[in-house]
């Protein structure tokens, strides 16, 4: 059940404004990530979904600087609330809030853990298979320990951590070492996310893990830093449903416990109803519906989000249909995108608007819900009562490119009418 009513006075913990990431191939520039703006609040689950290539993922290594080569992030912001960094960093502050892309990147990477952590969505190939899985966790521990003794300020050099593993640190940066606290907090944190016995599966390798199992030491791993944001990526792939439901509780549990703000990637919208108090839905790399769980799914705006939701089959009809999205997601590149609404294509309420300029970001009904259609202008109520020949007098016609062409691409017998 989502409880949304109460996330609209919480306050902010990060502001994404703006967001691009690009991948530079050979074949040309990817504009996997374009423009993307979206805020995740104190004590919130906020979803992401999308059709797989849509930028979900990216957007998740975006925020936590994992994009890898030929990838990189080209622009926005990522205003994150953190009082004591915006305090040191104050040329990249802007009252309680640190622009991310503005800091060092030994302070973006000493965020990790305990600012941000993500849970991915194979743990086979996230853990190392020939170190045991408490180990591992307790190495994550360790890292956080650290991460707070790095000179983010003179300060906090040696706060919370001893002043001659602060100094060996920094002579030996790479020195694999755990000690007795870390493993005993490895083994709790094991205990907490409901894996039997975890002082002895805590000595088991990888492959000793069902696949539930690791996921659940893979979230374990998440929280050992005690993060602001937890990113979930895709954390039920290719679990068996009832997996998919205890690994939900979990990290529901966990939130609610912990009060943690949650970023939840899926593409899979029963997920979303079930998880999230808020949504943005994805396309081509952009948002293109964002608001409450209710404004999305009871009162959709943009055509593709209709389109999911009709994807959806009707249990209570005896002889359910799909109702695919028809045509294909359009091409990435650069060179091939173009200045339009990139859903154009495939939209059945296409106008000769939408190829002529990328759409703006409209209210609809509520400051909450917003989405980036032509369409968004007219309220959902009057939208429904519009004229039957409002669409169809705006579309390109039938037998013409559905990019836009020109009197020359008109069938022979209406040119000649018309001439």
């Amino acid at each position: 059940m989502s409880h949304s009513n109460g996330v609209a006075s919480r306050q902010d913990v990060l502001r994404v404004r703006d967001l691009s990431t690009r991948f530079f191939t050979d074949e040309g520039q990817v504009n996997a990530v374009e423009s993307v703006s979206f805020d995740v609040r104190d004590g919130e689950i906020l979803g992401i979904v999308g059709e797989s290539g849509s930028g979900k993922s990216v957007t998740a290594l975006s925020l936590i600087d994992l994009v890898e080569s030929p990838g990189r992030v080209t622009s926005g912001q990522l205003w994150y609330r953190n009082a004591d960094l915006a305090e040191e960093f104050s040329d990249a502050a802007d009252g309680e809030f640190v622009d991310l892309r503005a800091l060092p990147t030994r302070v973006r990477r000493a965020l990790r853990g305990p600012s941000f952590s993500m849970v991915f969505q194979d743990p086979m190939s996230s853990f190392n298979p020939s170190i045991p899985v408490g180990e591992q966790i307790a190495e994550a521990v360790e890292v956080q320990r650290r991460a707070r003794a790095n000179p983010r300020s003179t300060r906090s050099r040696t706060q919370g951590y001893g002043l001659g593993r602060y100094l060996l640190d920094s002579v030996v940066p790479t020195l694999d070492y755990t000690d007795d606290e870390s493993h005993e907090r490895a083994v709790e944190l094991l205990e907490q996310v409901g894996i039997p016995d975890p002082e002895q599966r805590a000595r088991e390798y990888p492959h000793q893990f069902s696949g539930g199992m690791l996921q659940r030491a893979m979230i374990a791993q998440a929280l050992a830093g005690e993060p602001d944001v937890l990113i979930a990526d895709e954390p039920t792939t290719a679990l068996d449903v009832t997996i998919q439901a205890q690994i939900l509780n979990l990290l529901r549990d966990i939130q609610e416990e912990r009060d943690m703000s949650v970023l939840m990637i899926t593409h899979d919208l029963g997920v979303i109803a079930r998880m999230c108090d808020r949504v943005c839905v994805m396309y081509a790399g952009e948002v293109v519906e964002r608001g409450t769980l209710e404004d999305v799914f009871d009162r959709p705006t943009h055509p593709y989000t209709e389109g999911l939701l009709g994807s959806i089959p009707d249990l209570d009809d005896p002889a359910p249909r799909l109702q695919p999205i028809e045509g294909n997601v359009p091409s990435l590149l650069d060179s091939e995108m173009g200045d339009r609404c990139y859903f154009a294509d495939r939209c059945p309420k296409a106008m000769t608007e939408c190829l002529q300029h990328p759409p703006e970001y409209e209210a609809e009904g509520s400051a909450e819900h917003r989405a980036r259609c032509v369409l968004a202008d007219h309220p959902y109520d009057e939208r429904e009562a519009l004229p039957p020949d409002y669409f169809e007098a705006g579309r390109p016609a039938e037998t013409g490119p559905v990019d836009g062409g020109t009197d020359d691409d008109r069938p022979a017998e209406e040119a000649q009418q018309n001439d």
